[in-house]
């Protein structure tokens, strides 16, 4: 890497031009792509340094020749046995690097830099990768309650992102639901629902789109099909209300809100059942109990074995947090949610965005937006489970963990976004 002081030397007069393309490489993943970058006039670059880097991120160098040969022991890993010179072609100036299989995250900004310890320019290469992924794959997720069969179209490795479209038998595009996108070093991973009437029609399309590319799979769905499905359904659907039941009769416990562990901005109800989120920090003593700076509070009653279950209303709200924490977790400055930090919890952002914090994160597929949510622990199993109390089904669940202190259950109302998140949590009786 060349120190600040060399760039003195641009001052000098011009021995020579770092040329390249004028606009951006477009690659696609797996195959080989050269990256253009020449002297001008044509004079040998034998002699000289040619340092291709990224331009962003801690680690930059590409590749590097230098006194005649090449020294990539700083190389990023990832571009490691990808990268040559046209050494033949060295002699009349050209210093393009080859770049072996293209992955999605070779995608970015590059710096060709030509040093002839008199003089050095540089230029800018933009890389843009496509990737064209996996055919979609389609499952049936089954019937919500108002009779309606839900399908899922699952897709990955795209780049850019892909558009998903849903066309019947009839040609006719059927409305979706919201597109679930993750993006990786192998570009993004693409899910989206569907629901669909039962009606005569019993064909249907997931196309997935990108630019020219396009992968399509057909679904067909037999009469007695759609039947086994909703009986499928209906049988997992009475399996779990027996479940949540049995956890409200046998293990439900009367939780209240602890307001030495409050956060300053929140306000909590006389009777320790709601929490919002207020404008005006408050004047409380900074206990070593007490939030100062996440807007969340604890239970008042810890538990250190057996089994305990609590229901809190999240109606109105478009961001909470919700589950138990250990006794012991950090109570000042940032706080990271995850079981490693001693938090077992869930949440929802922007709306409709659900997320198990497990480390790594868990996107929740929710067929719909849950109002009640159920939390359920069972401390000698290591078990912390979330439940949809309104429609009987399962959220997600933490399994194996390992609890050694006492267990609070866990609040967080998060900010009022100016009024847009200003509905209350709510510690409901478990009837």
């Amino acid at each position: 890497m060349l120190d600040i002081s060399s760039k003195l030397r641009k001052v000098l007069p011009n021995q020579f031009q770092v040329v390249g393309p004028v606009g951006p490489l477009v690659a696609v993943a797996g195959e080989d792509l050269v990256l253009p970058c020449s002297l001008k006039p044509n004079i040998s670059a034998v002699d000289m340094t040619v340092e291709w880097s990224r331009l962003h991120g801690s680690d930059t160098l590409v590749h590097l020749y230098t006194d005649h040969e090449d020294r990539n022991e700083r190389q990023i890993e990832s571009y490691r046995r990808r990268t040559a010179l046209f050494k033949e072609e060295l002699q009349r100036g050209n210093t393009s690097l080859k770049l072996s299989r293209v992955r999605v995250s070779d995608e970015g900004k590059y710096k060709c830099l030509i040093d002839s310890k008199s003089h050095y320019d540089d230029i800018t290469v933009e890389v843009i990768v496509e990737a064209v992924g996996t055919h979609p794959v389609v499952s049936m997720e089954g019937y919500d309650h108002s009779g309606r069969l839900s399908l899922l179209c699952e897709t990955k490795g795209w780049n850019p992102e892909p558009e998903i479209l849903w066309p019947d038998s009839e040609g006719d595009s059927l409305p979706a639901e919201n597109t679930e996108t993750v993006r990786d070093t192998e570009g993004f991973y693409v899910k989206q629902r569907v629901i669909v009437q039962d009606s005569n029609t019993n064909r249907f399309f997931c196309r997935v789109i990108m630019r020219e590319h396009m992968k399509e799979v057909e679904i067909f769905i037999p009469k007695s099909e759609k039947k086994r499905i909703q009986e499928d359904a209906e049988r997992k659907e009475a399996e779990m209300r027996r479940e949540i039941e049995s956890r409200r009769r046998l293990y439900a416990v009367d939780v209240t809100l602890d307001p030495d562990t409050a956060h300053p901005k929140l306000i909590l109800s006389d009777d320790g059942k709601q929490v919002e989120h207020g404008n005006t920090r408050q004047n409380f003593p900074d206990n070593p109990e007490r939030f100062d700076r996440c807007p969340c509070v604890l239970g008042k009653e810890g538990f250190s074995s057996g089994r305990f279950y609590y229901e809190v209303e999240v109606r109105g709200k478009t961001a909470w947090d919700l589950g138990v924490a250990r006794e012991s977790i950090n109570r000042k400055g940032k706080i990271t949610l995850s079981p490693e930090d001693g938090h077992w919890t869930i949440y929802l952002r922007n709306g409709d965005e659900y997320e198990a914090l497990a480390d790594p994160d868990v996107l929740l597929s929710l067929r719909q937006k849950p109002q009640k949510v159920g939390v359920f622990v069972d401390y000698e199993e290591g078990l912390v489970s979330f439940y949809d109390v309104e429609v009987s089904s399962h959220i997600y669940s933490f399994t194996g963990q390992s609890f050694t202190e006492n267990l609070y259950p866990y609040f967080s109302p998060c900010n009022n976004d100016e009024g847009k998140n200003s509905a209350p949590l709510v510690i409901t009786p478990v009837r």
